[in-house]
């Protein structure tokens, strides 16, 4: 035995058994409770940083908490590997995208492995490969068929040097092309969606069933699919028999309305543009075609406008208002298009002082006889009605629900409930994601390619020049192909997935990762879905998690699952900071290794420099690489760490002096196991313990019955919490639920009673004050570091118990005792799941069989948390003169009694006329002295 810790050869050594093992397999037999554990997958970029470590350790603990807890546990990893750095890789290295991504996925994995993830890589999915994109594609086509998958024009952003499409992170904070630095313009293209708003109201009603999510995840989705009652009233337009379609939450402010805005790319724009405004007008949307959408809707910008030089009519008052444009209504959003009441929206407001646009009050507060236009602010409260014809006079509230009926009664509009959320635009004009499958035919329209047919396979022969449209678009010989249905010929879509497509159903593959006949087996994926707990960062909290809600539902709908979310509990880790240096005067950043750090300076310029904590990035030079703590530290002491730190939803500062502090403490642990098995042996203590045999039993004339439920649980050594102490709780149990059975016969139950009595006397010896003080602090932590683990996951707290733990072992005075032996054992089953190669070192150290990681997880015993003696404070009027140990359980009569005959009151007391004595049981005893 190596008496000195050595974490990375003991590491290397049980990850090699374990693999050969497969200890991390899942299990097949469904005769246990399930526990899904899951963290979000990672895009394969090369190299682990401390985010991930942090993540898929919070995720590792709990699976294997679970496991010991006795249930069955899957426990995936998969790689979110599609998208576009692999593009750029493909571009700036001349390496194929596919290449660099099963690169950087072996790489990782290592690092993974390196970790001691109790991963079952059996089901790992990567979902660039095509035995994963082909199920995306089929996917996609059941949406199709569901009507859920369609084409329609939208605007998006468009370089136009490198004539090519760009996503929005691909833009920067001045509205310019992250490639070629052009500013980006709006353009229209024709792109595909999915209709996530038909399941709007769903998505938000069922957040009501995700108590074990974030509060603040759920206001930000509910908040993102934005629900809105109000109505859709029409203003015709004069001289034309078109309207301008409009949605308002505010139906009784319509008689105040005195303009109407479209968004530029509205497709009346053009049309309702009188000749002497046509030039304003096209310049404008020119202007606007080269903002981008953050910019056209940033609530401290200016909002512009030019009148279209059309009219729209008021059907509720017949008045005549000017048709403007303005950068701040979007084609995209609700109609395009908004009715414009400035007395009573503030952006209205101020878009018609800049304009002097007419404002007219049309609600007016309770107390308030002012119903004049000139105001300083728009008033949006409700009020009372005025200038609002035959409602004026009542309450707003009551008028908007008359206004409705009127509009719906005259056929102006209708009551409308609209939604903040839009469909999801799927398509993206490049190469390195799953093509969509379907095959653009002139006769026949949208074809979707056959499931025979699928995948449809990305082409290897690709060049990347990052200018362009998709590299998909210039391969003829894969794009041109005949229809499916009618065999002319025709072309297939080149637009490829986004990704986030990906990653809303990874979830669902994995208990059946290798099916090859279908997406998956729907009795498997019910037994395991939903997942029990996902981690993952709170910057998924509206897209990601979105979209997998919305794709379990419309599965769901199509017969294929039978649950309505996918995740029943959601943990949102904090990010990882790291010491950060900056130069106030130059802005830039300095790392961490050029600076001394009791007098942080500028190594060049000399220039004093700020000190903060900021998330670890490569750009702010304050990463810590996990491949180099594990190397100086192990796996085990990263693990700890990262677990001790800070709760796993807040963010944690990377301190060195943290990570050496969890070193020292599993050193401790090591020293405390590895001297004890020294000087004892393990299995020596717990023969001498038990010293029971079948002849024992046999030699007593016991029943059959009674001998094997007592060997069974010797053997097992369960009786080894109980030595001395007559709690023998498994055989008591077992022992009395036989007695309580009304079948079992009188024979049988005197033998039972005479089993309990001889248990009672072969364990009934008192344990010495160190024994009790030792069982008392293994119970407790026991008991702290379950419910600090089943309760919001406090593994900061957790780890605190077990030091204490620690402690309290390092102090004992009887460290030849089985109760010690008992502490020792409970404090590595306690520490398994945060140090799982440490814990399974030692746990051989100590003669066990078998893994600790299948060894089931400690349950405390409420009798041994019992104090047998308190301390009693002695006071001599009012004032502590002293303590004495008594009795827990004493009354009042014994305490004082005791305190009487105490050397702390016969000191104090002597000469002196006692007139009264106070008593407070567990506390004090006060002799008030004349």
């Amino acid at each position: 035995m190596d008496s000195k810790y050595n974490p990375v050869s003991i590491e290397q050594k049980w990850q090699k058994t374990w693999a050969e093992q497969n200890q991390d397999q899942t299990p097949t037999n469904n005769n246990q409770p399930k526990f899904y554990a899951l963290s979000m997958f990672p895009y394969p970029s090369g190299n682990l940083h401390m985010g991930h470590v942090r993540n898929y350790t919070i995720t590792d603990v709990i699976a294997r908490l679970k496991r010991m807890q006795g249930y069955r546990v899957l426990h995936p990893m998969g790689w979110d590997a599609f998208g576009l750095p692999a593009e750029n890789a493909a571009i700036d290295r001349g390496i194929p995208p596919a290449k660099w991504t099963l690169q950087n996925i072996a790489q990782m994995k290592e690092q993974l492995r390196r970790l001691g993830f109790s991963i079952d890589w059996d089901k790992e999915v990567a979902t660039c490969t095509p035995e994963y994109y082909r199920w995306t594609q089929w996917i996609f086509l059941q949406f199709f068929q569901a009507g859920l998958a369609y084409q329609k024009e939208s605007a998006v952003n468009w370089d136009p040097i490198d004539q090519t499409v760009l996503a929005n992170e691909q833009v920067d904070g001045e509205g310019r092309s992250w490639r070629s630095g052009a500013k980006v313009e709006r353009k229209l293209l024709r792109q595909w969606f999915f209709k996530i708003t038909d399941y709007a109201e769903q998505l938000l009603n069922d957040l009501d069933k995700l108590p074990g999510w974030p509060e603040r995840v759920r206001t930000m989705q509910a908040n993102w699919i934005g629900k809105s009652v109000g109505a859709y009233l029409e203003f015709p337009i004069v001289g034309m028999d078109k309207k301008i379609g409009v949605f308002t939450t505010r139906p009784d402010t319509v008689y105040g309305v005195s303009y109407v805005v479209l968004a530029p790319e509205h497709p009346l724009t053009e049309q309702v543009t009188t000749p002497e405004q046509q030039a304003t007008v096209e310049n404008f949307i020119k202007e606007v075609a080269a903002e981008s959408e953050l910019e056209r809707t940033a609530e401290d910008k200016p909002k512009r406008g030019v009148p279209t030089g059309g009219k729209a009519i008021n059907p509720f008052n017949n008045k005549e208002v000017p048709i403007w444009i303005a950068d701040y209504v979007l084609y995209e959003y609700g109609t395009g298009a908004v009715m414009g009441v400035p007395a009573h929206d503030v952006r209205d407001f101020q878009f018609a002082k800049q304009y002097d646009l007419p404002i007219k009050t049309v609600i007016v507060a309770d107390d308030s006889d002012n119903d004049d236009d000139e105001m300083s602010e728009a008033y949006t409260d409700v009020g009372i009605m005025v200038n609002s014809g035959p409602f004026n006079g009542e309450k707003s509230t009551f008028a908007k629900k008359e206004i409705i009926q009127l509009a719906e009664d005259e056929g102006y509009g209708e009551g409308r409930i609209q939604y903040r959320l839009r469909d999801w635009l799927i398509s993206r004009q490049r190469y390195w994601g799953a093509p969509i499958p379907i095959i653009h035919c002139p006769k026949c329209g949208a074809v979707p390619v056959p499931d025979a047919d699928l995948p449809v396979k990305l082409p290897e022969s690709v060049e990347f020049s990052g200018r362009g449209p998709s590299p998909l678009a210039k391969l003829e010989d894969w794009v041109n192909v005949p229809c499916p249905s009618c065999g002319t010929p025709a072309k297939r879509e080149t637009d490829t997935m986004d990704t986030f497509i990906d990653s809303s159903w990874y979830y669902l593959r994995y208990p059946d990762a290798t099916n090859e006949q279908q997406v998956f087996d729907s009795e498997m994926v019910n037994d395991w879905l939903p997942v029990d707990q996902y981690v993952g960062g709170i910057e998924h909290a509206i897209l990601h998690l979105l979209y997998s809600r919305f794709f379990t539902k419309v599965l769901r709908d199509r017969g294929l699952c039978n649950f309505d979310e996918p995740f029943q509990r959601l943990l949102t880790q904090g990010m990882v900071q790291g010491i950060t240096y900056k130069n106030p005067v130059t802005g830039k950043y300095i790392p961490f290794a050029d600076v001394n750090p009791e007098e942080p300076k500028d190594p060049k310029t000399g220039d004093k420099l700020e000190v903060f904590f900021e998330k670890m990035s490569k750009s702010k030079y304050n990463g810590v690489d996990p491949l180099e703590v594990m190397a100086k530290y192990g796996a085990d002491t990263a693990r700890m760490f990262i677990l001790f730190k800070a709760p796993p939803e807040k963010d944690l500062e990377w301190d060195d002096a943290d990570v050496q502090g969890q070193f020292r403490f599993l050193n401790r642990v090591w020293s405390l196991v590895t001297q004890f098995s020294t000087n004892n042996s393990f299995s020596e203590l717990k023969a001498k313990t038990n010293g029971i045999t079948q002849a024992d039993l046999k030699d007593l004339g016991w029943s059959r019955y009674l001998i094997t439920e007592i060997t069974k649980n010797i053997s097992a050594f369960k009786l080894k919490n109980v030595v001395k102490v007559y709690a023998a709780a498994d055989v008591k149990v077992a022992i009395e639920a036989k007695l309580n059975h009304s079948e079992t016969q009188q024979e049988t139950k005197d033998d039972l009673h005479k089993g309990l009595s001889w248990i009672e006397g072969r364990f009934g010896e008192e344990l010495t004050k160190a024994e009790k003080d030792v069982r008392r602090a293994v119970h407790t932590a026991i008991k702290e570091v379950t419910e600090d683990l089943d309760g919001d996951y406090q593994f900061n707290t957790a780890v605190s118990e077990m030091m204490k733990l620690s402690n309290a072992l390092s102090d004992a005075s009887c460290k030849d005792s089985v109760i010690y032996a008992e502490g020792l054992e409970t404090l590595l089953l306690l520490l398994t799941p945060f140090a799982p190669h440490l814990t399974e070192e030692l746990w051989q150290i100590a003669g066990n069989l078998g893994s600790v990681h299948t060894h089931p997880w400690p349950k405390f015993d409420p009798e041994a948390l019992v104090v047998d003696e308190i301390t009693l404070v002695i006071q001599i009027k009012g004032k502590t003169r002293g303590t004495i140990q008594v009795p827990a359980k004493a009354d009042k009569e014994t305490l004082e009694k005791l305190a009487r005959e105490s050397d702390v009151a016969q000191r104090n007391l002597a000469g002196k006329d006692i007139k009264k004595v106070i008593v407070v049981p567990g506390k004090l005893v006060n002799f008030v002295v004349g």
